[in-house]
Formats: C-alpha cells, sequence, structure tokens
C-alpha cells in the first residue's frame, strides 16, 4: 500500500492526465511502466469509489453519449443493448480487447457499438483519431479502425497513413477531411463528455448506461450485455 507522499505522487500524476483533457494535448502517462501502472491502477479506484454517481452522470448525457450522428456506429446499428467505448489507438489496453468485443459484435446481433475517439495518450493519437474520423466520411471507419487497432509497433504517422491506404482510403481527401472543423467537433465533444462522466483513461466501456470500472482485461462483454438486457 503506497505511503502518503506516494499517494500525494499518484494523485498529481492522476490529475495532470484528467486536466489536460480540455485542451486536445493530453499528456503521455510516466515512461517509467511501473508509475504508468500505479496512475492508472489509482485512476480505477477512483473510478470504482465513484461508479454510481458515474452511472447517473451517463444518464443526464445518453443522448449525446448514444446518439450523436458524428460517432462511428459499428455492429447493428439497431441494436437493443448499445456499448459505448472511449478508445486511444496508442492503448495496449484497447488493443487486448479489441478482438473480444468485435468477436462479441458479431456473435450477438442486438450489440450496438459507438465508438469515441479519445486520443488522450500521444501526439500520434490525436492523427489517428482524426484519420479514422475522416475515414468515416468516406464510409470506411471499420476497415480502418479494426487494421489500425491490429497493427503492431509504436504509433506513428507513417503507420497511420499505411494503414489507410491499405484500408482503401483516399488519402488526399482524408488528408483534408481530418482538419475538417465536424471532425474537429467530435473530437473535442468526446473529450467534454469524458470528462463529464470522469472517463480519464483509455479504454472506458459504457454497457447499457452503466460504466464499467474493471480492469478491460477482466470484463466479460457477453456477461454485461445480458446484465443490460436484464436492466431493462
Amino acid at each position: 500500500m503506497p505511503d502518503m507522499l506516494e499517494k500525494s505522487r499518484l494523485l498529481m500524476l492522476a490529475l495532470a492526465v484528467c486536466l489536460a483533457a480540455p485542451a486536445l494535448a493530453a499528456p503521455p502517462l510516466p515512461a517509467d511502466p511501473r508509475a504508468a501502472r500505479a496512475v492508472q491502477d489509482y485512476l480505477r479506484q477512483m473510478q470504482a469509489e465513484d461508479s454510481q454517481a458515474r452511472d447517473q452522470r451517463v444518464a443526464d448525457r445518453i443522448d449525446a453519449l448514444a446518439s450523436n450522428p458524428a460517432s462511428p456506429v459499428l455492429g447493428n446499428p439497431k441494436g437493443d443493448v448499445t456499448i459505448i467505448v472511449f478508445s486511444d489507438y496508442a492503448c495496449p489496453y484497447c488493443k487486448q480487447a479489441e478482438p473480444r468485443l468485435m468477436a462479441l459484435a458479431s456473435a450477438d446481433k442486438g450489440v450496438r457499438l459507438v465508438m469515441k475517439e479519445y486520443p488522450i495518450l500521444t501526439k500520434p493519437s490525436m492523427t489517428a483519431s482524426r484519420m479514422a474520423l475522416a475515414a468515416h466520411r468516406q464510409g470506411k471507419y471499420r476497415p480502418f479502425h479494426l487494421a489500425l487497432m491490429r497493427r503492431e509497433g509504436v504509433l506513428d504517422d507513417a503507420g497511420i497513413l499505411e494503414t489507410a491506404r491499405a484500408a482503401g482510403i483516399d488519402v488526399n481527401r482524408a488528408r483534408r477531411d481530418m482538419l475538417a472543423p465536424e471532425v474537429s467537433d467530435e473530437i473535442i465533444a468526446n473529450f467534454n463528455l469524458a470528462r463529464g462522466i470522469r472517463a480519464f483513461q483509455t479504454p472506458t466501456y459504457i454497457v447499457g448506461g452503466h460504466i464499467l470500472t474493471s480492469d478491460s482485461a477482466d470484463i466479460d462483454f457477453a456477461r454485461e450485455v445480458a446484465a443490460a438486457r436484464r436492466r431493462r
């Protein structure tokens, strides 16, 4: 258990991550893997303690979270259970959970995935999110998203462009669309929503209006969807 000094240090690091969100220039987590993990664990503890209050904040913003036409939708657009996904293409935990999430959407035709681009980890994260939303304007969000989530190695601009080309995206058009006001507006809206529901890390999942606070590796998405159906 961290002593008081260590707790204070973790809190300061956590606040640095949290408060940076509105400026769209969030710093990366600490370079030391142990320190980064400690900050993530501290944030998870904060979120678990606030779960009920956060669910109410989700309810207060559910239309913007679940029904914004600017947010890409995967799975069944008319599904009876909506999973809202805040993710970052530089996030290893997002990449680890993605195959299970996609498998669920394939197996359960009642699942609707609303994708919230939330680039908080690195500078290329912002480029990737902008490219993803530009791909969405071409009707090619899904192939780009899946390909970039599966791409190994450090996220960088060259890899993002290579992935876009391989996904069949018109890169020249995408470069223009990445700078469109609507793309910026969507990312800013996602940051504001994340801040409003106290989602200060990636991935963050909301299933049927309930925000999940478990470690992403421990989430049983099928069970959470079943629980959401029982709550209806």
